[in-house]
């Protein structure tokens, strides 16, 4: 019986392992909290959990000798400790995080010890990159080519959920979310490289129309200019990355950042309340009508999206912070987290759509989509577990039948990797419906 070794037990670990353990693998979970990996495994006589943190690599060390592949749903910051050790003992490794340079640069010793690493095996990173690759291979093998290229993802509620003055609930990784309100963007749209200050990354977004859902807005994901490369199509006129949001999202964020409300710069806040804050953070000498002063900081009316928000989480109250100093990232954060945690009776969702314009030679173009909507039940698991463990369940069972020969550091975007595990997705219930010969019109606008 071969032996799967997970390192973490997170919120999207648990479809992983019952993905495994139906499969007849042996499953060891190691993790801090020991309860959790218990609660995973449910008594299952394949399953075993394990205590465990980073910091003890020596066990590491031992676990990773004795199982076939590791699994490292780990900070990606420790992805290149256990990458390291997977070498050394020649074992497979599957990872769902964005591939770093310092991974990269493990690929000659990772041939050399005859292993895969295969990262990116989630949902974005993930079944983005493999339901991108199977259009794009089939356009190149019609020789076509891609002219244009988008590609947006978000991890949502459901429509039916109630929302709140930010129209979103957190689902998933809910520090990451806010932290990733600090990013930059860079995309390439009609031939012209757009770079995006992180001051603007949420002014004018998108608009999508979603089949089911209705409007999205569209805000840039961080750096889309590798992908030219990464999905080998140098001849595109447009490669845009992005993150889906219900509308008002984009426009409170923008307020928000425009307070320096995300600054991780510690501030002194013993003593001081919420209020307070605020005045610090615009400069305003004292907190007495602290709503309409923001208003005014901000251009905006008393009654707009970004007031009604800040008003919510409590940003113009007189109540203590009770915090020596700190940052107004996790003084925000904090609070966010508290009130807009999706909650265990509400259904989230993953919306995932691309938009190709594919060029052939007689002259002729087309507009080709490939859309998934899956939707988590709150009695089983949530959307976004499902559609992030499950690729790595499946690439993980592939390695270990030997279905993958591919050795180094990869990412799925070859038809190997990719045809059968997009295939398996699909009778899992997670499908991308691809729509080809549409119109010019059906473009992004």
């Amino acid at each position: 019986m071969k032996k799967v070794l997970i390192l973490g037990a997170g919120m999207v670990v648990k479809p992983i392992v019952h993905y495994l353990l139906e499969k007849n693998f042996q499953v060891t979970v190691a993790t801090r909290t020991k309860s959790k990996a218990d609660a995973m495994i449910g008594g299952h006589p394949n399953g075993r959990s394990l205590a465990w943190t980073v910091e003890d690599s020596e066990t590491l060390d031992k676990l990773v000798a004795e199982h076939d592949l590791s699994v490292s749903l780990l900070p990606y910051a420790h992805h290149l400790m256990v990458a390291k050790m997977c070498i050394k003992h020649k074992k497979n490794m599957v990872t769902t995080s964005y591939v770093k340079p310092e991974m990269k640069a493990l690929d000659a010793d990772a041939k050399a010890a005859g292993i895969i690493i295969l990262n990116e095996l989630g949902l974005d990173p993930g079944i983005d990159h493999m339901s991108a690759m199977r259009i794009i291979d089939t356009i190149h093998a019609k020789g076509g080519e891609v002219e244009e290229f988008y590609s947006f993802c978000g991890a949502l509620v459901a429509p039916e959920v109630e929302k709140n003055p930010f129209n979103y609930k957190f689902t998933w990784a809910p520090k990451g979310v806010v932290m990733a309100g600090n990013n930059d963007g860079k995309y390439l749209r009609k031939g012209i490289v757009k770079d995006i200050p992180t001051e603007d990354l949420f002014k004018n977004p998108l608009h999508v129309d979603f089949p089911e859902i209705g409007k999205l807005e569209v805000y840039p994901n961080r750096d889309s200019l590798p992908y030219v490369e990464l999905y080998g199509i140098p001849e595109t006129k447009t490669m845009f990355r992005g993150t889906f949001r219900y509308t008002l999202w984009c426009e409170v964020i923008d307020a928000i950042k425009k307070l320096k409300m995300l600054s991780y710069d510690k501030i002194n806040l013993d003593g001081k309340s919420y209020a307070d804050l605020m005045a610090i953070l615009i400069k305003a000498g004292n907190s007495s009508d602290i709503k309409n002063k923001v208003a005014k900081f901000l251009e905006l009316s008393s009654d707009s999206a970004p007031i009604k928000a800040l008003e919510w989480l409590g940003f113009f109250e007189n109540k203590s912070i009770n915090r020596k100093e700190d940052s107004p990232f996790e003084v925000i954060s904090d609070i966010m987290i508290e009130k807009m945690m999706i909650k265990d009776n509400e259904r989230d969702m993953v919306v995932m759509q691309h938009t190709f314009v594919g060029k052939y030679k007689d002259g002729s173009k087309e507009v080709i989509k490939s859309r998934m909507l899956d939707f988590g039940t709150p009695e089983t698991d949530t959307s976004i577990a499902r559609t992030v463990a499950l690729p790595a369940a499946v690439g993980v069972e592939m390695i270990l039948k030997g279905e993958i020969k591919s050795k180094g550091v990869y990412i799925p975007v070859i038809p190997e990797i990719y045809n059968p595990i997009l295939d398996t997705l699909e009778k899992l219930d997670i499908v991308m419906v691809e729509e080809y010969g549409l119109p010019l019109s059906e473009n992004i606008k």
